[in-house]
């Protein structure tokens, strides 16, 4: 489940090659694809394979990661399907239908990752509630 950042790096590498080669994708490969082909601005990096996979991506750098951007698009998509937590299915639908998918989950991710900051800096799990109450918010 946990993977090293050069194996999470190779599965989107892999996800590319199979888009360019038009090759059937298992089912988290087509959820990749469609993530990877929302983001143009990224499509550069994927046809240098060598410079990506030692490449850092830091705030300080001015640079967004784009592997923890398109993270987050996958785990809202998979919070929505499992309707975990209870309630952000109905959220995510509503903000899909207003938004449309790609700019919900980018007002999403803010939540979602201040979410996940707090989790992280008070060494706990994160705030269901606080987080539902945050995307109901938007």
């Amino acid at each position: 489940m946990f993977q090293s950042r050069d194996e999470v790096r190779q599965v989107y590498l892999k996800v590319w090659q199979k888009i360019q080669l038009k090759q059937l994708l298992e089912p988290m490969e087509a959820i990749i694809a469609d993530i990877i082909q929302i983001h143009p601005e990224y499509h550069a990096l994927f046809d240098n394979e060598a410079d990506l996979k030692q490449q850092d991506f830091t705030p300080e750098q001015g640079q967004t990661n784009p592997f923890l951007h398109m993270g987050m698009h996958i785990a809202l998509r998979e919070q929505a399907a499992a309707d975990l937590p209870l309630g952000i299915a109905a959220v995510y639908q509503n903000l899909v239908s207003g938004k449309g998918q790609h700019k919900a989950e980018h007002a999403m991710m803010e939540c979602l990752g201040q979410s996940l900051w707090i989790a992280q800096r008070n060494n706990q799990t994160p705030d269901e509630a606080a987080y539902l109450e945050c995307l109901r918010k938007l």
